[in-house]
């Protein structure tokens, strides 16, 4: 996520109750707002989402790096985390899924909706973890 602005995505979707253009238009995004392991500090991440039944999904991808994000890390260490969706907000609490039979299937049905998660899979030596968001 190198490649773009977090703050100019972040004030793009709130102020267009979730929806943004650029490389991003089109795509399902949230708002994830997590709580800095280190610093303490609420921190706000733009994401890409697919939906399984009521819960949300995301992969701590960081477009193929070898690396975790650090909202990924974030959320290992406090689950706790504040959602904006569209014109939505609420609280969830997020579950990690680094490895397992749950994880390969939220992974693929994620993939499958979202292709570009596959190149990001074939880039790095890392399993990337999966993090089902459920309302709190």
């Amino acid at each position: 996520m190198a490649d773009f602005d977090n703050n100019q995505v972040i004030d793009e979707f709130r102020a267009s109750e979730g929806r943004v253009g650029g490389m991003f238009e089109g795509v399902p995004m949230l708002l994830v707002t997590h709580t800095g392991r280190k610093s303490g500090r609420r921190l706000t991440t733009p994401l890409v989402y697919t939906r399984d039944g009521d819960d949300l999904v995301v992969a701590a991808s960081k477009a193929g790096a070898d690396t975790h994000p650090a909202w990924y890390l974030n959320m290992a260490a406090d689950p706790n985390v504040h959602i904006e969706l569209g014109g939505e907000a609420y609280d969830c609490v997020a579950r990690v899924l680094a490895d397992g039979e749950e994880r390969d299937r939220r992974y693929r049905a994620h993939a499958d909706q979202q292709p570009q998660f596959n190149e990001y899979e074939a880039q790095t030596s890392r399993v990337i973890p999966i993090v089902v968001l459920s309302r709190a």
